[in-house]
């Protein structure tokens, strides 16, 4: 009962690692970057197939990382974004993501690996396994997608067309 009063569905990530830029291009299907960290929470509602989605982004850098999870209980689905080129900090959203997740053995995760257009970014493979995605748990629903924001003001990518359409097919059976 208490998941059809709230159908949020929680955006999280390291700051840096994309988050704003990846919700305003779903919400918009257009490309849009934003260069501007999200100094605390950012809600976007997103409308596919017919309804309403509701996105609350939460910053990334320290201060913020203490509200993920009060907020983290109140969502069925998290979306964790990460920077596929920033090696050095794989290990510590490697960190936050299994904290996040333990305690919610069964809710569903999606990763996006951003920013795979840079040539230093780690393959989706790579990824999986930096992220330790293996070990979230047999009973979660876990998606994995390759993303990027490139040209502003250029359609979405069709990989994050499909991740769309997915968070709509989930939203559809909660």
């Amino acid at each position: 009962p208490q998941l059809e009063k709230n159908k949020q569905i929680l955006v999280l990530g390291l700051d840096g690692a994309g988050k704003t830029s990846v919700l305003y291009s779903l919400a918009s299907n257009r490309v849009q970057h934003s260069v501007e960290p999200t100094q605390g929470f950012n809600a976007v509602c997103i409308n596919a197939e017919d309804r309403q989605m509701e996105f609350l982004e939460i910053g990334g850098s320290e201060p913020f990382r203490s509200y993920w999870e009060i907020y983290l209980s109140k969502v069925w689905l998290l979306v964790f974004v990460v920077d596929s080129a920033d090696h050095n900090r794989l290990p510590e959203a490697k960190k936050c993501l299994h904290q996040l997740i333990e305690p919610n053995p069964v809710l569903p995760l999606i990763v996006f690996a951003n920013k795979q257009d840079l040539e230093a970014a780690y393959r989706i493979t790579d990824i999986h396994d930096a992220l330790a995605l293996s070990e979230v748990g047999n009973n979660r629903k876990l998606f994995l997608f390759g993303t990027q924001v490139t040209e502003n003001g250029s359609e979405i990518p069709s990989i994050m067309q499909d991740a769309k359409d997915l968070i709509a097919h989930l939203a559809a059976n909660v």
